[in-house]
């Protein structure tokens, strides 16, 4: 059996322009492509989609899956690899809802909350391969030692100007208004200060920040975040990134 790239992106939630990015960069290649154009997935890419899918849930880059997938041909010994890992996540995902539960019934008792239960399963670390692979060991570390150091009320604070920044862009794009209106210069302008406090003030450059904003939109992981109001929010906030950048931060450079 054969499925177009439009059942493959309904079914597995991963868009058309990721699976044609997927394709560009060898990772899934369709098994065939009709005359038409159209792409066509036979079940064995499905089953390499879904090993992709699986590695990306458990925060391995692109490249070291392709590696991966080069180095095993044996879907059903790759599989079973793939579940023991998911084994090992449930457990974690286990030990993070009882942190979160453990923090309701303090709110609601108004207890103390204790730090070391409320962060009890979060790993800031589980994507320490990627950002290495993208960054270098160096700012790996530098991230992750800033991260410990925030201490509760610093990593409250961080995850709440994120999560407000998003609410900045929706409310533009809701007011129909444009990635190069004020409004959204002014959230893409929070976005570079909070990326530069992320990276203890080493603000990126003109050219990292439009990547930046390209990636939230190639990476579904990212691209969640902005479309929790439309489905084009991730392409809008993308270029008030790139307008900001070319606006600002190639003038001052």
């Amino acid at each position: 059996m054969e499925w177009s790239i439009g059942e493959v992106a309904k079914r597995s939630g991963v868009t058309s322009r990721t699976l044609r990015h997927y394709e560009s960069i060898g990772l899934l290649r369709p098994s065939r492509t009709g005359a038409n154009g159209y792409r066509y997935y036979d079940e064995g890419a499905l089953v390499r989609l879904q090993r992709i899918l699986l590695l990306r849930e458990l925060g391995v880059g692109l490249s070291a899956i392709g590696d991966a997938l080069a180095g095993r041909s044996d879907d059903v010994a790759a599989l079973e690899t793939h579940l023991g890992w998911l084994h090992d996540e449930r457990g974690r995902l286990r030990t993070q809802i009882g942190s979160v539960r453990a923090t309701l019934a303090a709110l609601k008792g108004k207890e103390q909350l204790m730090p070391e239960q409320m962060f009890d399963g979060f790993d800031h670390t589980q994507y320490k391969g990627e950002v290495e692979e993208r960054w270098g060991a160096e700012a790996s570390a530098e991230s992750d030692t800033w991260w410990r150091g925030l201490g509760v009320d610093g990593k409250k604070g961080f995850l709440e100007e994120q999560t407000r920044i998003q609410d900045a862009f929706s409310a533009a794009q809701s007011a129909g208004l444009g990635p190069d209106s004020d409004q959204a210069q002014s959230a893409a302008a929070r976005q570079f200060a909070w990326i530069s406090d992320s990276w203890q003030g080493k603000a990126p450059t003109a050219e990292l920040f439009t990547n930046l904003g390209e990636m939230y939109v190639a990476d579904e992981r990212f691209a969640k975040n902005y479309t929790r109001v439309h489905a084009t929010g991730a392409e809008f906030v993308r270029d008030a990134m790139s307008i900001y950048a070319e606006r600002t931060l190639a003038q001052s450079s």
